[in-house]
């Protein structure tokens, strides 16, 4: 059986955020660049849900993980 296969969009929908193209865009481009020191699950701007979500994803490399690393990269672009 294959692993699920998540998109950009279902992650975002995931987290409660709108998961339309312009959304997410607006959505990195306002957060963007994180520091390199921080862990994506720290950022100031996720609520405890959100951050725990994203910490658990990548901690035990849950179908999840793929998308999420994509998402810590995007906000790491400057």
């Amino acid at each position: 059986m294959e692993p699920p296969v998540h998109h950009f969009t279902d992650l975002f929908e995931q987290l409660g955020l709108p998961a339309d193209v312009a959304s997410i865009e607006a959505f990195i481009q306002r957060h963007a660049p994180l520091p390199e020191e921080m862990a994506l699950h720290e950022a100031p701007f996720w609520n405890e849900a959100q951050a725990e979500f994203l910490h658990e994803a990548l901690d035990e490399d849950a179908d999840w993980a793929e998308v999420v690393d994509h998402l810590d990269a995007s906000l790491r672009k400057g």
